[in-house]
């Protein structure tokens, strides 16, 4: 998957969304493309360290509320515009990310997985108990109706969760082509030979945690002005946990094609089924999706193609 082809249609096809909703004149058309293109982020930024260094993490809600709990607190301070919050988001999230992986990373297997859930419950904990950010109960934005040159504020936030899908692919893209990728598939297929080699796995693996991370609370960062309201059941929810680790896996999680694929494919069918359904069927959805991709394709669309291709290439 040398080819930008996934990612010019990524493009295009956010292109297409916004135009077209704007034709219709159907703001739900924005909502919808905002949350997808939150999860493109959210895949992406997990794939970074569960798909290309192999250590599965579980706390993707934690850095997630970080960057949107960010967001609250600089609001109530001194309101700045949401690019500027996303950057704020990104260096909280990330300085987090990096304290997780130094106390983390020694830990393998499962129990990293569990260390990183253990994150967010300490997180959600500390949240639930901080008044001014509005504890428990939750907190209002009041976001504006409207902003010059670009009108709707929806389609505002569309446009800059746009923008960072296209920042967060192309970082997965550059990682995956580079020496730092490279080091990063040696720890994911076999850490210990890696040492052994002298590849600086803890260095490696830091830096993938505060990449990772960051992506991970810039995508939350925008989420107050989205919603108009946040506690912390929303902010730390099992969805976005869920659906960052279903999404690379349904699409591949070795290339940068496949959490982009396995994101808008999942969830596109989640906001479908959320008007014609019930939102709840949700996570109904990425476990019936992700249980029929572990049995037919398990290493994900992706894949399972590229097996298809080399397959008839021999013949």
């Amino acid at each position: 998957m040398r080819s930008p082809v996934f990612f010019l249609i990524a493009v295009l096809t956010g292109a297409a969304v916004f135009f077209g909703a704007r034709l219709a004149h159907n703001d739900y058309l924005f909502f919808a493309g905002f949350v997808i293109l939150q999860f493109v982020v959210l895949a992406t930024a997990w794939n970074i360290l569960g798909g290309y260094t192999g250590y599965v993490n579980f706390g993707t809600a934690a850095f997630f509320a970080l960057g949107a709990y960010s967001s609250v607190l600089i609001h109530k301070l001194y309101p700045l515009p949401i690019p500027v919050l996303i950057l704020i988001g990104g260096v909280v999230s990330g300085i987090i990310g990096l304290g997780m992986g130094y106390l983390t990373l020694r830990l393998r297997g499962a129990f990293f997985s569990i260390a990183t859930l253990a994150l967010a419950v300490v997180l959600q904990t500390l949240v639930v108990n901080w008044t001014f950010v509005g504890g428990s109960r939750g907190a209002y934005i009041i976001r504006p109706n409207t902003i010059p040159l670009i009108g709707n504020y929806i389609e505002y936030l569309f446009l800059i969760m746009l923008a960072l899908a296209i920042i967060a692919i192309t970082t997965a893209h550059i990682i995956e082509r580079s020496q730092l990728g490279y080091g990063f598939a040696t720890i994911r297929d076999d850490e210990i030979a890696a040492e052994a080699s002298g590849v600086p796995t803890l260095r490696l693996k830091l830096i993938a945690t505060t990449i990772s991370g960051a992506l991970m609370g810039m995508a939350g960062a925008p989420y107050p002005y989205y919603i108009g309201y946040i506690d912390p059941t929303s902010a730390f929810g099992l969805g976005y946990a869920v659906n960052s680790i279903a999404m690379p896996m349904i699409g591949g999680t070795t290339s940068w094609v496949g959490p982009l694929i396995g994101a808008i494919l999942l969830g596109t069918v989640q906001q479908v089924a959320t008007v014609t359904i019930s939102s709840e069927v949700n996570l109904l959805i990425v476990g019936v999706l992700l249980v029929t991709f572990v049995i037919v394709a398990p290493k994900g669309i992706v894949g399972y193609f590229q097996d298809r291709l080399r397959a008839r290439s021999r013949k």
